[in-house]
């Protein structure tokens, strides 16, 4: 039996990471929380920051690594939570794995500008560079069709954002669909 996919995405700072931790953390199947930062760490030779263009190729690579690795945990009974800065532009690769029969939902965290950079600041060994946050921030900003996925975790603590993310998920209404041609 598979598991369920959830790719919990938004800029950085928005609660991720604390949020995948609370949902895998004494859930009721075997979890996984796949932290795509790790993924991108495990470089330790011609690294490109990943918000740079010039990263391209490398999170193209980084990418394919991290959807092999949730199919796998998700084909073998686990459901995966994927934490990340996973935007639209990188949902055709998720798309391929609902596509092939898995359950994935994609959820947006999307606090306001101030409270992303609020929390960055706080934050020890993270991304603080306030420009690169600020556009990563802003690549979340319109997201049109995908615009219900999206959940406000600014006004929210950790535990409420998870709440929120829980209900939304027995709801289903977050799944990945097929795009309309």
């Amino acid at each position: 039996m598979n598991g369920q996919v959830t790719v919990l995405a938004g800029p950085p700072a928005a609660g991720k990471t604390a949020v995948a931790g609370l949902l895998t953390t004494g859930a009721g199947n075997p979890a996984v929380h796949l932290v795509t930062d790790q993924f991108y760490r495990s470089i330790r030779t011609g690294f490109v920051l990943p918000f740079l263009p010039e990263a391209f190729r490398q999170n193209e690579v980084v990418l394919d690594a991290i959807v092999r690795t949730t199919a796998t945990f998700a084909r073998g009974g686990y459901d995966v939570v994927v934490d990340g800065v996973i935007g639209p532009w990188f949902l055709s690769h998720f798309r391929a794995l609902a596509e092939q029969g898995l359950p994935v939902s994609y959820i947006v965290l999307r606090p306001d500008l101030d409270t992303t950079l609020a929390r960055a600041r706080g934050r020890v060994g993270e991304l603080k560079d306030v420009d690169a946050i600020t556009g990563l921030h802003g690549a979340f900003a319109q997201l049109g069709d995908l615009e219900r996925h999206v959940i406000d975790s600014g006004g929210h603590d950790v535990e409420q954002t998870a709440a929120v993310v829980r209900r939304v998920l027995a709801s289903g209404e977050h799944r990945l669909r097929q795009p309309r041609r």
